[in-house]
């Protein structure tokens, strides 16, 4: 063959499968929707990035088209689309573990029966294997084992109220007891119709959940120690019996967080063609807990990478700051405190009575992407004799509309009511001050301010 020719087939032959290759890809490959970006439409708690003016440095910078950032106290700090139904694939068994947990005892034996190897993830159990409740929670939650998760379905379906005896009403017990819990819990948008979280063949249905949700289950989850404990343990052994022989199995964890975030705490990943890539992450530090859920990451790894940036973006942006700063003291039981208020003591033209608050190490958690602090006075109608310790007033901050923290004003020192000659004189003072145009009582003033806290 002519070698100029030799050339001209081997180019050609290599474009063709170049190009083989790319229509390959695009037919097999998952496409995702975008990479890691920020939103206008991005909540930060109750508003839009977009409402905010956030510039995109300020906020985190993630790939998961369905995502929610929320605290161990329901706080919801981050959210993309978190109500949008989605498939959320092994993050289904989060709920499995709850409905178990709360129906069945630790050590409760439970046994595989045929109708739990279903094929997916697996733990490795086998028809006929037996161990309690808690090393079947293990094997279903560290490496995701669809095996165990129907396990625990057939299983503790039949502790439930109306089972008939057949492994088909055990399991549909379950399935519904699922669905009951959710609703319980608030999951507005979640119906369940198997353990597992599988969505494809004979798994195929309607079921979803969304991002929120998700954050919801998991919270209530972390409650329970033992949930807390098998998610944030790592790789783990357990061993099971079978017809008196007992076999170790090695279960090794899908969490990739546990070891390259600190604080990082769990606790369940998810991957199916039609849910993505999937993590609901949990964090500890200093005494903050915070729950992110990612749905459809652009990638395995992404989705630990979304987490990890979302932790990351909270942490930097949360700041305690002391909420009593006013610059006057006084004192009060004996202790120098700082004076928050002059209360007018209405029954008198020109005295006022200094409070200072209950607690003057009152602190609040702010997020500093959110706005300014401010705070709300209301004083009291003083009358009468008044005595240090004595409730005059209240004060109330505020960031973007929420409330931080609340404080009564409580007088530091006695003030006495006028007395009869006193009240006489007291009604010529106000004769005379209607007369030239002044005040008849004197004007309370507030001492404390927040202008350090000043974020936007």
């Amino acid at each position: 063959m002519n070698p100029s020719r030799t050339s001209q087939y081997f180019h050609m032959l290599g474009r063709f499968i170049l190009i083989l290759a790319l229509v390959w890809g695009c037919i097999c490959v998952r496409p995702h929707s975008a990479q890691a970006e920020v939103r206008q439409t991005d909540s930060v708690l109750t508003s839009t990035v977009g409402d905010l003016g956030l510039d995109t440095g300020q906020c985190p910078d993630i790939t998961g088209s369905s995502v929610c950032l929320m605290s161990s106290s329901g706080v919801v700090y981050f959210s993309r689309d978190a109500l949008e139904p989605a498939h959320i694939a092994s993050l289904t068994k989060i709920m499995t573990a709850i409905v178990a947990l709360e129906h069945c005892d630790l050590d409760q034996l439970l046994t595989v029966p045929e109708e739990a190897l279903v094929g997916g993830s697996t733990s490795g159990l086998m028809v006929g294997d037996t161990a309690d409740l808690e090393t079947f929670l293990a094997c279903m939650l560290v490496p995701s084992g669809n095996d165990a998760s129907m396990a625990i379905a057939y299983c503790v379906g039949q502790m439930l109220p109306g089972y008939d005896g057949t492994p088909e009403s055990a399991y549909s017990l379950f399935i519904q007891e699922m669905n009951d819990t959710a609703e319980r819990l608030g999951c507005s948008n979640t119906y369940f119709t198997n353990p597992s979280g599988l969505d494809f063949d004979e798994f195929a249905s309607d079921a979803h959940s969304c991002a929120y949700d998700v954050a919801i289950m998991v919270a209530y989850a972390m409650e329970d120690e033992t949930f807390r404990r098998i998610v944030g343990g790592g790789s783990t052994s357990v061993v099971v019996e079978n017809e008196g022989y007992t076999r170790s199995l090695y279960l090794e964890t899908t969490d990739q967080l546990l070891e390259e975030y600190e604080g990082a705490c769990g606790v369940k990943t998810g991957t199916t063609d039609a849910a993505g890539y999937c993590f609901a992450g949990a964090v500890n530090k200093d005494g903050a807990e915070f729950y992110a859920v990612v749905l459809d990451a652009a990638s395995a790894d992404a989705r630990f990478d979304d987490c990890a940036t979302l932790f990351d973006w909270v942490f930097d942006n949360i700041e305690v700051v002391r909420l009593i700063n006013s610059t006057i003291s006084t004192t009060y039981a004996g202790q120098s405190v700082p004076l928050v208020a002059l209360v007018a003591h209405t029954d008198w033209v020109d005295v006022t009575v200094p409070a200072t608050v209950k607690n003057p190490d009152i602190s609040a958690e702010v997020f500093t992407l959110t706005g300014n602090v401010s705070q709300e006075i209301s004083y009291a109608t003083v009358t009468g004799d008044v005595r240090a310790g004595d409730v005059v007033g209240s004060v109330t901050f505020y960031q973007n509309g929420q409330v931080l923290a609340t404080s009564e004003l409580i007088a530091t020192e006695d003030v006495d009511a006028p007395g009869f000659l006193q009240s006489l004189g007291v009604i010529l003072q106000r004769i005379w001050c209607g007369i030239q145009g002044k005040p008849t009582v004197a004007q309370s003033a507030f001492s404390n301010s927040l202008s350090q806290f000043s974020y936007r």
